[in-house]
């Protein structure tokens, strides 16, 4: 009777779900730590991979605004280089003109004329290529020959046969010049060779 009267004992079975509740509860807490650090390392790159365009489209602006600025500031050089020829003819015209004895009003005139384009030449940054008294410059200068000379130290420009012009910091063509040469002999003046004299008769 006694063990007809005895309950079954469901307490062990609760025990066994409970164990089993919180195992499957552990494994899914697993499974959401999992993806939660993919997703963070997802993200991660995604911010590094936005970092590096953000960097790249900030140097091709950086760039584009470099070129402009170049395609702006030297916009007239082709205009400037087609001015240089007119600048030669009137340097031309005033020394010939020079030469003449009723050129007076011409050279005048001419040389008002050249001083107003050099003047906006000027102000458009154009400048003359300093020659006659200085230093041979390879980068601004052309040698078109070379003179012995005692009076001048060698490698000195003594003559400009056409003017060189820098457009700011570049280039738009060198000076034709003479440059000078140390002079081998010691007697020479000028660049010219004094004639050795002979022995005198006492």
């Amino acid at each position: 009777m006694a063990e007809e009267g005895k309950k079954p004992d469901h307490r062990s079975d609760s025990a066994e779900e409970i164990v089993d509740s919180q195992s499957e509860r552990q494994d899914e807490l697993s499974e959401l730590r999992d993806k939660l650090q993919a997703k963070a390392t997802e993200s991660e790159e995604n911010y590094q991979r936005y970092l590096r365009q953000v960097a790249e489209v900030d140097n091709f602006k950086k760039r584009l605004n470099r070129e402009r600025e170049d395609a702006i500031r030297y916009a007239n050089e082709n205009l400037i280089k087609d001015i240089l020829p007119v600048i030669d003819n009137l340097e031309r015209a005033i020394a010939h003109a020079q030469g003449g004895s009723d050129g007076k009003p011409l050279v005048e005139g001419v040389e008002m004329v050249l001083r107003g384009l050099l003047d906006v030449l000027s102000k458009h940054g154009v400048v003359q290529v300093p020659a006659v008294g200085a230093v041979f410059d390879p980068s601004k200068h052309e040698a078109m020959a070379q003179v012995e000379s005692s009076e001048y130290q060698p490698n000195i420009i003594i003559n400009e046969h056409h003017k060189g012009y820098l457009f700011r910091d570049r280039l738009l063509r060198p000076a034709l010049v003479t440059v000078s040469k140390a002079a081998q002999d010691k007697d020479v003046k000028n660049g010219r060779s004094e004639v050795e004299k002979g022995p005198t008769d006492d």
